[in-house]
């Protein structure tokens, strides 16, 4: 086996020779994308398997096995001290890796150490908090961050939003391919209408230039590109917030116009933040947790807010009543008893 260091990429000797075999990186990138994961996932997958490679002295994984994979994964939790979602995401890469590609299904690894994985609850907003911060945001911005308060969507879902998904008709928006792959529907903010109008105006104009220079197709998910060829220069798919230049899809190779980079709005929102005062280390997903405790605290049936957040357990939702007014907030302390 030969490993490639400007690629990473490990191959066989038949492979070096010429003999055509894909590159082990290449079948796990190919794999990823038959299955539809995210560009993402991919990159992190990808990532920590040539992590597992360099790690065991660049060894072909097909000649490790559960031992390797074992000490890689306890290394990560006892000296690297990793987060237990990031030491379950290499778990996740390397399982994907085994069974997917190599065809090795890996008995249960019980001698894995694993990283701790603390209880928490979240860090939400009160309402007065949540003006201070949306009356600091203006332009794209602060449309985006309305809409994620205002609809309890995750910044990606947000940032992926198109333009055919937000029906004015029915005040509400249609949230595609969410996580886990789920489809559902959220209230559309009246107060957001005209904003979203004037948005998606402006959308129509940058659309209408980038056709008129030859471009204008945007990313379609799947095989949609394949069924519907013309449809990626549709205004419909186009996203609702999209980049200020065009770019090239890594996977397609076409020149198009991606979403914008949802960087700038988490940098955004924490600058909104230290200029309002607020002291709770509040992000884009906070928002999406002051939205469910609010929908809570006015009344809203839990199974209800559960739907509208896309959890598949309530349990997962039942995280917000920690953090009503029954909890310890409503306890009355001794010292007050005086």
């Amino acid at each position: 086996m030969s490993y490639h260091r400007k690629s990473g990429v490990i191959s066989s000797p038949a492979a070096a020779a010429g003999q055509g075999a894909p590159r082990l990186l290449d079948q796990v990138r190919a794999a990823l994308r038959v299955r539809h994961y995210s560009i993402r996932t991919e990159r992190a997958y990808l990532q920590w398997i040539r992590r597992f490679i360099v790690a065991n002295g660049k060894r072909h994984p097909r000649d490790m096995g559960p031992r390797e994979v074992e000490a890689f994964l306890s290394m990560l939790a006892v000296k690297g001290n990793v987060a237990a979602s990031t030491q379950n995401q290499a778990l996740s890469a390397l399982l994907f890796l085994y069974r997917q590609v190599l065809g090795i299904e890996l008995p249960w690894m019980d001698e894995v150490v694993r990283a701790k994985r603390p209880q928490r609850i979240p860090v939400v907003l009160t309402r007065e908090e949540v003006t201070r911060l949306l009356a600091l945001m203006e332009g794209r911005y602060g449309l985006m961050e309305s809409l994620l308060y205002g609809t309890g969507m995750r910044l990606m879902e947000c940032a992926r939003l198109r333009v055919k998904d937000v029906d004015f008709g029915r005040n509400e928006i249609c949230v595609r391919n969410g996580k886990g792959g789920k489809d559902r529907r959220v209230p559309l903010p009246r107060k957001l209408e005209e904003l979203l109008r004037a948005q998606i105006a402006r959308v129509e104009v940058i659309h209408a230039e980038d056709l008129a220079a030859g471009h204008g197709e945007v990313h379609l998910p799947h095989a949609l590109a394949r069924k519907y060829p013309n449809a990626g220069r549709e205004l419909g798919w186009q996203y609702v917030f999209p980049a200020r230049g065009r770019s090239r899809n890594p996977r397609t190779g076409l020149t198009g116009r991606h979403h914008l980079d949802e960087g700038g709005l988490q940098r955004a929102v924490k600058a909104a933040r230290f200029q309002a005062g607020i002291t709770k280390p509040a992000t884009c997903h906070t928002l999406r947790h002051s939205f469910a405790t609010h929908l809570l605290e006015a009344g809203h049936d839990i199974r209800t807010v559960q739907e509208l957040l896309g959890h598949k357990d309530v349990a997962t939702t039942q995280i917000y009543t920690h953090v009503l007014g029954r909890g310890a907030g409503a306890v009355l302390s001794p010292l007050d008893r005086e």
